[in-house]
């Protein structure tokens, strides 16, 4: 168990973080079925395995802290989904899928920044960093295909 932190504080935030990578998977699913540019398709599914590799680091950590992790999308994940289809149309050009998986990233980046900035003992500070340094690799990834 985590220390003198306070562990139920270190679970909410680390599940919202959870949920973040979860809402990711989830946009790249729907960005890759979108996609038709192979070399642009192959970006997006490593970006996508990061977000899986992330989710697994997360929800192991949690479970070693003695919490549950919460691995359910919930409603918020659900809008989060609803709204990336919208934006997208139909038959989307690459350049905005491009453009709205980058937004995506950069809003999931914000999210960890805030949890990074609650109270947090320094084990759980170097995994949340960690995944936030992943994420903004990423978004590098993602910048370079413009």
């Amino acid at each position: 168990m985590a220390g003198s932190v306070n562990d139920s504080e270190t679970l909410d935030s680390l599940n919202q973080l959870l949920q973040g990578e979860y809402m990711a998977v989830e946009s790249f699913n729907n960005f890759i079925s979108k996609l038709e540019d192979e070399r642009v398709k192959k970006v997006f599914q490593e970006v996508q395995q990061q977000h899986r590799d992330n989710i697994a680091k997360l929800a192991g950590y949690i479970q070693d802290i003695g919490g549950r992790p919460d691995e359910n999308l919930g409603m918020k994940g659900k809008m989060g989904e609803i709204k990336v289809n919208m934006d997208l149309g139909s038959a989307a050009d690459t350049a905005k899928i491009i453009e709205k998986a980058i937004e995506g990233e950069t809003l999931g980046v914000n999210m960890a920044e805030k949890v990074v900035r609650s109270k947090l003992d320094d084990k759980t500070r170097d995994i949340v960093g960690e995944i936030l340094h992943k994420d903004r690799q990423s978004i590098d990834k993602l910048k370079m295909l413009h």
